[in-house]
Parts: C-alpha cells; structure tokens; sequence
C-alpha cells in the first residue's frame, strides 16, 4: 500500500500558509537521482495561490536538517540555493517578533517567486523537527 503524504515543511499564521508537502519516491522521473523523493510547493494568502513541484535529493533533507538548526539558533537560511530545483529562503524578523518571511523562488522554469510573512514560534521547531523524522523514516533516502 502506497504511503500518504506527508508535510516535511508546514509554516502558516495569518491567512498564509507555506507548505512542502512530500507525496512519495520520484517514480518515472528521468532526471531524478535514485532515491530521490516527489514534492510539491503549496503556497496560499489572500492575493495569491500556487504550486510548484519538486525533487529532493537524498543529501536535500539532511540540508534541511541543517537549515533547520541555523533557524532555531536565529539565523536566516537558503535551503536548495544554486541547484535546478525551486529554493526555499527564511528570514528571520530582525526586530525579535516571532515571524519570518518565506520566499519560494522557481530559479529554473517560471523565474518567478513569492514572498509570505508567517509566525515563527519556538514550538514550531519541535513540529519541523518531527515532521522531518516522519519523512525520514518513511522513505529512507540513500
């Protein structure tokens, strides 16, 4: 039996909402690197609506590991920047306000991007964290 999807990033406050929803192993996808894993960008506010799909690579979700780590000590991060996929880019409030603006840029097909302002608050590492593992150990990555 296939496994359901599973939000790996979930950031939303506000009427905005920023998700990378994992939808399973990158079947049938020429280009993709064996292990690679299907994903789809879902962005959501009150002006604009979109999505973009994805590829994660197996070294991706330990990037993303990282990234989470550099956010939860306060710093801004760059995840997928300089490869052929979309780019996620969190910054930080530098005015100690618990939220951040997400950008999600499509460098390679639509050149387009977006930018949402969502809170960011301590509890929501603990989620990111275990929504991580989730992925993790659902599909193991190579």
């Amino acid at each position: 039996m296939a496994e359901e999807p599973i939000d790996l990033i979930r950031l939303e406050g506000n009427g905005s909402s920023v998700v990378l929803r994992i939808t399973g192993p990158a079947v049938g996808e020429g280009t993709a690197p064996t292990g690679s894993l299907a994903a789809e960008y879902m962005v959501d506010t009150p002006f604009v609506r979109g999505t973009l799909t994805t590829l994660l690579a197996p070294g991706d979700l330990r990037e993303w590991q990282e990234c989470l780590d550099a956010l939860d000590a306060g710093g801004d991060i760059a995840w997928c920047a300089g490869q052929p996929v979309p780019c996620l880019y969190i910054d930080r409030d530098a005015d100690g306000e618990d939220r951040c603006q997400v950008t999600v840029k499509d460098h390679s097909a639509s050149l387009t991007g977006v930018t949402v302002t969502v809170p960011l608050a301590d509890a929501w590492f603990d989620d990111a964290y275990r929504r991580l593992e989730q992925v993790c150990d659902t599909w193991p990555m190579t």
